[in-house]
C-alpha cells in the first residue's frame, strides 16, 4: 500500500512497505519541501521511539517497530517516486488584494494586478474560485463578518468580469477571525485587509 499526503508547508511520503525483500521495515516516511521551497516539521513516533524530522528530504525507516533516521536527495526522490508524485492533484493559485481601509475599494497596489489575475485565469481550462474575504479588527466583529462578505462579493464580480462563471465562484467572509498580523482590537493593520482568491 502506498498513499501520498499534503499538509501545509510539508510533502511527505507514507510508504508501508511490506515484501518478502523488506519483511522487517514496516513504514518509510520521507519529508518533501513544499513549492516554494519550505518545510515543516514531522514527528514520526513508533515503539521503540521518536525521530523528528525537519530537513528537507530527511526521513525514517521502522524495522521491527524502531525507528531509523534516513537521508534522501531530490534526485533519489524523483527516481524512485516521480510516477507517485505526478499523481498529486495540481495545486490550486492563491492571489492575495487589499482594500482600502473600511471599505470594499482595492488599494491601487491591488488594482494593478487585475491584468496579471486575468491573463493568468484566462489560461485555465475550466477555473473553480473561493473567494475568502477578511477584516483587521477596526470595528465590531459583526461588522467586519459583513465587510469581509462584501469585500469576497466584490472579488466575485473581478472573476466573473474576467470570465469565470458565477456558478464556479464560492464566496466565504471570515471576518477578523483570521488575520495576517495580530494585532489588538482596533489596530488597523492593512496586510489583513484583503481578499484570498483560490483558483484551481
Amino acid at each position: 500500500m502506498s498513499c501520498v499526503r499534503i499538509v501545509p508547508c510539508v510533502v511527505w511520503l507514507a510508504l508501508a512497505t511490506c515484501s518478502v525483500a523488506c519483511s522487517r521495515v514496516s513504514d518509510h516516511v520521507l519529508l518533501l519541501p513544499g513549492p516554494d521551497g519550505r518545510v515543516g516539521a514531522l514527528s514520526v513516533t513508533a515503539a521503540g521511539g521518536e525521530i523528528l524530522l525537519s530537513e528537507p528530504y530527511s526521513g525514517v525507516d521502522v524495522h521491527g517497530g524502531t525507528p531509523r533516521r534516513l537521508t534522501s536527495s531530490a534526485r533519489m526522490v524523483r527516481d524512485t517516486y516521480g510516477r507517485l508524485l505526478d499523481l498529486q492533484p495540481a495545486r490550486p493559485r492563491i492571489y492575495v488584494v487589499h482594500f482600502e481601509t473600511g471599505t470594499t475599494v482595492l488599494t491601487p497596489e491591488s488594482r494593478s494586478k487585475l491584468p496579471m489575475i486575468r491573463e493568468q485565469l484566462a489560461s485555465l481550462p475550466a477555473p473553480e474560485a473561493i473567494v475568502i474575504g477578511h477584516t483587521d479588527r477596526v470595528g465590531s466583529p459583526e461588522a467586519n463578518d459583513r465587510l469581509s462578505l462584501r469585500r469576497a462579493e466584490a472579488g466575485r464580480e473581478q472573476l466573473i468580469q474576467a470570465g469565470v462563471a458565477a456558478a464556479a465562484i464560492t464566496v466565504v467572509g471570515r471576518g477578523e477571525r483570521e488575520p495576517v498580523v495580530f494585532t489588538e482590537d482596533g489596530v488597523a493593520e492593512p496586510r489583513n485587509r484583503r481578499v484570498e482568491i483560490k483558483l484551481r
